[in-house]
């Protein structure tokens, strides 16, 4: 079932086992948890994968203001910000790989960049990220009128998460 919640959510199957990382109002997952390894081997380096169709899009629209650019100059101005997003990275890879080195990168371009908002936005839901917390603060709340899918996956017709913007 939740598969088939996350597939209506992100419109696409979901790579290797998931679990509800963080949840919204509804019960339905807002950031799941992926496993380090597929079931192939293959390496899937992103441990929260965020699925709320309206948080990505709201995190798009700040992605799309060069919102990365800000936070990465903000980064490397605010030692006290980087020391606490070097954490974040640390517990994620020790989340993530377990006690052993892990990548020097965990996701989202930690620890010495900003790279990709969803990824640390859904650190951010699932433990804590320092940066992630600042996107949470720009795009929450997320206004979202009720679920965004059934239990079997299917799009609630209507639904802001799925209709198209005008521009």
């Amino acid at each position: 079932m939740l598969r088939r919640i996350v597939e209506g959510q992100i419109g696409r199957e979901p790579r290797g086992d998931v679990e509800i990382a963080a949840g919204c109002e509804f019960g339905l997952p807002m950031a799941i948890r992926t496993p380090p390894l597929l079931d192939t081997g293959e390496p899937f380096p992103t441990l929260y994968w965020l699925t709320c169709p309206l948080a990505i899009r709201a995190v798009g629209r700040l992605e799309s203001t060069g919102r990365m650019r800000d936070l990465n100059e903000r980064l490397s101005a605010d030692d006290d910000l980087a020391a606490s997003y070097l954490l974040a990275h640390d517990r994620y890879r020790r989340d993530r790989d377990g006690d052993t080195q892990g990548a020097a990168e965990s996701a989202g371009g930690m620890p010495g960049r900003v790279k990709c908002l969803h990824a640390l936005y859904a650190h951010e839901l699932a433990d804590t990220n320092p940066i992630g917390a600042i996107v949470r603060s720009e795009v929450e709340p997320l206004g979202c009128p009720g679920p965004c899918v059934d239990a079997d996956g299917r799009r609630t017709p209507g639904h802001p998460a799925f209709t198209k913007r005008r521009r």
